[in-house]
Formats: structure tokens, C-alpha cells, sequence
């Protein structure tokens, strides 16, 4: 079940139903939270209706019709349109996913959205993203080496290359942490799926010169081992991706350089 992290000493309500289309045949509902610090009311569930016949496929094309011809104070983060930059990471249909990606076919009945679970929420669907990134950072996504830098481009082999495969592409849109129960219970202390995919990325990269440094950072009893393999992170991954696999080859790593 999606836990949502509300405002402190509120619930959620009923917000407000829009009018339909006039003369529109094929319209979808579509239900989208709603709440901002600065009118004091509870967060809520706004009821807007849709002529699918004057929209694009996706989900994200029904938010920017609503914010541009229903109710420009509707918010939520966006970018690229095609998968790549992870900005409109949301809650549709109970699963996180992107908006720009996610068709309205896909969805039965009514589009229900939400912000992503687990964080505190800026506005409207846009999550608070700072936690997040803090750990980002801690796990440093960088080569680290004592080599002096070369001239030209580091060079890698096509095997050491091949076996970065299913980790670069972490676009960092936070999907998978936000569907993760052990970070919702323990966020400030679990580094979570995309993190942890991330420093396994470095920890494989054949350039980088820090292993040991590296895994001296995770070790930690809940930096990395509150992992337990519930795996809803590879099923909510947009970009279809395995964090499960890269945290469990990050814990036999530990425990191989102890043997």
C-alpha cells in the first residue's frame, strides 16, 4: 500500500469537481492531489475531466492540458517529454512512474495521481527531493583515483565497459526508493534502491581506484543492509532496471574482501 506523507495535523478531502467538456464524447476523469503551504487547507483530490480527443496519449500531455486550459495553479515538475530526465516522477494508478511516459490507456477508469510516496511535498506532485539528493552525493558518483589524469579519455575494455550496463541509465527520478517500504520506515538512514545502484555503478567502473573506500562507506547496518529484497524497486523502475541485483552484488562484495 502507498504510504503518502501528508502535512502534519491534516487529511486528505474531496477538492473540488470541474465541469466537463461541453460536446466532448470521449472524456476521462482524471483525479490529481492537490495541497500548498501557503492557503492553510487540507490536501486534497481535484476531479478533472478530460476530452481525450483534444489530447495527446500520455499522462503528462493531460496535466499540461489542465494547467493550460482548466487550472493554471495545478503544479508539477517536467522536462524532456520522453523518459530521459526523470522530472515527472509521480504516483498514477498506485505505481510511480513518469507522467510522459505512462499512457492513459494504460489506466482503467479514473487517472488517479499523486506525488510521490514516502516524501515531504513542495506542492501539488512535486516531491521535496532533498534527502534524496544529499545521499546521492554522500556515495560521491565520481571517479576516484590516485593515477594521475590522463591526456585523453580514460579507456576501458568492451567487457569492463558491457558490465556498466543496467546501471548507467539511472536517470535518478526516484521511482524506485519512493516504492521501497524499508526507506519509507527508515529514509533517513537507508540509502535506498537508486542510490545504491548508483554506487555499485562506481563500485564495478574499472577506472575508478576506491573500492575499498567505497564499500568502507556503505558499511553501515542500515546504509545498505535495510534492503530486503522486497523488490518493488525493479518493478517500478521506468527505465527497467534491477536495484535488488546491484544492492545484493554490492553485499557479496563485503563479504568476499573479508574472505
Amino acid at each position: 500500500m502507498v504510504q503518502l506523507t501528508l502535512p502534519k495535523n491534516s487529511k486528505l478531502t474531496e477538492g473540488k469537481v470541474w465541469d466537463r467538456p461541453a460536446g466532448a464524447n470521449n472524456v476521462r476523469e482524471f483525479r490529481v492531489y492537490r495541497w500548498s503551504p501557503d492557503d492553510g487547507k487540507n490536501p486534497h483530490v481535484d476531479t478533472y475531466f478530460i476530452d481525450l480527443d483534444d489530447c495527446g496519449p500520455m499522462v503528462l500531455d493531460a496535466l499540461i492540458k489542465i494547467k493550460n486550459e482548466i487550472d493554471p495553479t495545478l503544479t508539477f515538475r517536467r522536462s524532456c517529454r520522453e523518459g530521459i530526465c526523470g522530472s515527472c516522477a509521480m504516483n498514477i494508478d498506485g505505481s510511480n512512474t513518469l507522467a510522459c511516459t505512462k499512457g492513459i490507456d494504460e489506466v482503467k477508469g479514473p487517472v488517479a495521481i499523486y506525488p510521490l510516496p514516502h516524501m515531504e511535498v513542495v506542492k501539488d506532485l512535486v516531491p521535496d527531493l532533498t534527502n534524496f539528493y544529499a545521499q546521492h552525493r554522500s556515495i560521491e558518483p565520481w571517479l576516484k583515483t590516485a593515477t594521475p589524469e590522463p591526456q585523453k579519455e580514460w579507456l576501458q575494455s568492451h567487457a569492463d565497459r558491457e558490465k556498466l550496463d543496467g546501471l548507467y541509465e539511472c536517470i535518478l527520478c526516484a521511482c524506485c526508493s519512493t516504492s521501497c517500504p524499508s526507506y519509507w520506515w527508515n529514509g533517513d538512514r537507508y540509502l535506498g534502491p537508486a542510490v545504491l545502484l548508483q554506487a555499485y555503478r562506481w563500485l564495478i567502473d574499472s577506472r575508478d581506484e576506491a573500492t575499498g573506500e567505497r564499500l568502507d562507506n556503505l558499511e553501515d547496518p542500515f546504509r545498505l543492509y535495510r534492503c530486503h529484497t522486497i523488490m518493488n524497486c525493479a518493478q517500478t523502475c521506468p527505465k527497467g532496471l534491477n536495484p535488488a541485483k546491484a544492492i545484493a552484488e554490492i553485499k557479496k562484495m563485503m563479504v568476499e574482501r573479508r574472505v
